[in-house]
């Protein structure tokens, strides 16, 4: 592509939600408020710390999938960092075109996408060594199914990244006033039936979602088949959400 068919598709494809510096071919403009964009490089940062530690040089030989990929903008950077070979999952063909496209302008062999649902994940290209599910699984209505289905394809990291609720603490009646089952965390309930019936992107494939608390998170991570679970600490000058913890960054090992 020139780069005026690069500009016209920059602008045809509007709005965008990340920010794609695609050099002198244009620069893609984010419609989020500037104070929210910084959600991008705090991710983007912590993610790459966790795959530097466990990867090293050896992402050059490293299958990964960036699963609810969106616009493909953790794809695009793991592609950019030398990954042998990227594929971005999303339930939305409108933000794979999107994918696609800045993909296509920066020449990235290595990256491919599809059009899939999360929480009906195929596994036709057999197991990555790294996975990514980032801002995803808090808009999810079967966010437990969804881990699975990733633990499955993940063969040495996963890297989750989400909303959380406030911690829940306490114990149940469990089949008899006498018996009691303690609380492994919590799962919120929410409804985002204004966003998915105008059609958000940001949301998931269905207009109800479960939010989990740090508890429940870790509790469902280790049900999925993950063993070892590491918090990703926010750098300095952080996301807001990140820096209070309510967002959290966890690299799951098999």
């Amino acid at each position: 592509m020139t780069a005026p068919e690069i500009r016209s598709r920059i602008a045809s494809l509007a709005p965008w939600f990340y920010e794609f510096d695609l050099g002198a071919h244009g620069r893609t403009q984010s419609a989020l408020p500037p104070d929210v964009r910084q959600i991008f490089a705090t991710r983007l940062e912590m993610v790459s710390r966790a795959v530097d530690a466990a990867f090293g040089p050896r992402l050059r030989e490293i299958r990964c999938l960036d699963a609810g990929c969106h616009e493909g903008f953790y794809s695009v950077a793991l592609a950019r960092k030398g990954a042998a070979y990227v594929r971005g999952v999303d339930v939305r063909e409108s933000s794979l075109q999107k994918a696609r496209f800045v993909a296509a302008a920066l020449g990235l062999a290595n990256l491919e996408f599809e059009q899939q649902n999360c929480e009906r994940l195929e596994g036709r290209e057999g197991e990555f060594s790294l996975t990514l599910l980032l801002g995803i699984l808090y808009h999810l209505e079967n966010p437990m199914l969804c881990l699975r289905n990733v633990a499955r394809l993940t063969g040495e990291l996963c890297i989750v990244e989400t909303q959380v609720i406030d911690e829940v603490e306490g114990e149940t009646e469990w089949g008899s006033v006498e018996w009691r089952r303690p609380y492994q965390g919590a799962l919120a309930l929410i409804d985002e039936s204004g966003e998915f019936y105008n059609q958000n992107p940001e949301t998931g494939a269905s207009p109800l979602a479960l939010c989990p608390s740090p508890k429940a998170l870790e509790t469902m991570l280790h049900h999925a088949g993950f063993r070892r679970l590491e918090v990703i600490e926010p750098p300095p000058g952080a996301y807001e959400q990140h820096r209070r913890r309510k967002r959290l960054v966890y690299a799951a090992w098999k």
